[in-house]
């Protein structure tokens, strides 16, 4: 399958979309506090999607092949969870991370993006392993620019988790997106600069990695969608959606409550 060039309308349509994902996770922040329920964070995400933004929750019934549908609306990963992490009767409690992962559909495109959130206070390494992920998803949004190689983004995202004593998940990764939730290209987090396709004007992705304290080895929970690390070690993920234009990026779901860029690529995003 090729890479989908977006075009101008298409292009506008998507800025619609990643900007309601975004105001989602803006809504949903205060509600992220000890002992909410990830059930619950799911139902009032729901209900604003639905009855607020008339959207439509992407992840809701999403059954890819080979996976059971999907049965909430958003995804919520505590702690040792990487990604995929189904909301339910889990109170959250003070020192937990949590990831909360929305897709919306306004007028038949996905806008997606991710947070992390720490509930209360956390440990020195919890902070510390969701800003360095933090930072890793900046530095590959600072590669993207017409030219460029998607190898470019994985290479640094690898050099600046591995660099700090974590490692990169392998099996899960941005993607492509638009009229549908995963197009290609597959956006690795990890590999070499100056390899795979190039970046032209007009594609859309995600860039989304998932960072985890301890080894990359994962495991899957009986679920069927659940990710966990294999050593339970703490994983934190942060994603954007990305455009890239005629002369860098522009970052698609932005939003009044997003946090700013990291210091490390600040100046460029100024």
């Amino acid at each position: 399958m090729s890479i989908i060039i977006k075009t101008p309308e298409e292009i506008e349509k998507m800025r619609v979309a990643c900007r309601l994902g975004a105001e989602v996770l803006d809504y949903i922040t205060p509600f992220v506090k000890p002992g909410v329920t990830t059930g619950e964070l799911d139902r009032l995400c729901h209900e604003y999607m639905v009855n607020v933004q008339q959207t439509v929750p992407a992840p809701l019934n999403y059954a890819p092949p080979g996976y059971p549908p999907y049965p909430k609306s958003i995804c919520t990963s505590v702690n040792h969870q990487i990604c995929h992490g189904v909301p339910g009767d889990k109170a959250l409690k003070k020192g937990d991370i949590v990831n909360l992962d929305i897709t919306v559909i306004k007028d038949g495109f996905h806008g997606d993006t991710s947070r992390m959130f720490i509930v209360g206070d956390a440990s020195i390494l919890a902070k510390r392993l969701c800003q360095v992920t933090y930072e890793c998803m900046w530095l590959g949004i600072a590669e993207v620019r017409p030219g460029a190689r998607l190898g470019d983004i994985g290479h640094v995202i690898q050099k600046h988790a591995e660099g700090n004593g974590f490692s990169v998940v392998r099996e899960f990764c941005g993607h492509g997106i638009g009229l549908k939730f995963h197009e290609e290209p597959q956006v690795l987090h990890y590999g070499k600069a100056g390899t795979g396709p190039e970046l032209k004007p007009g594609m859309i992705f995600t860039i989304e990695p998932m960072i985890n304290a301890g080894k990359a080895a994962i495991s899957e929970l009986p679920d069927g969608w659940t990710i966990v690390t294999k050593d339970r070690s703490l994983s934190a993920q942060w994603e954007h959606t990305v455009l890239v234009t005629g002369t860098g990026v522009e970052v698609l779901t932005l939003s009044a409550g997003s946090p700013p860029p990291p210091e490390l690529v600040a100046a460029r995003f100024a």
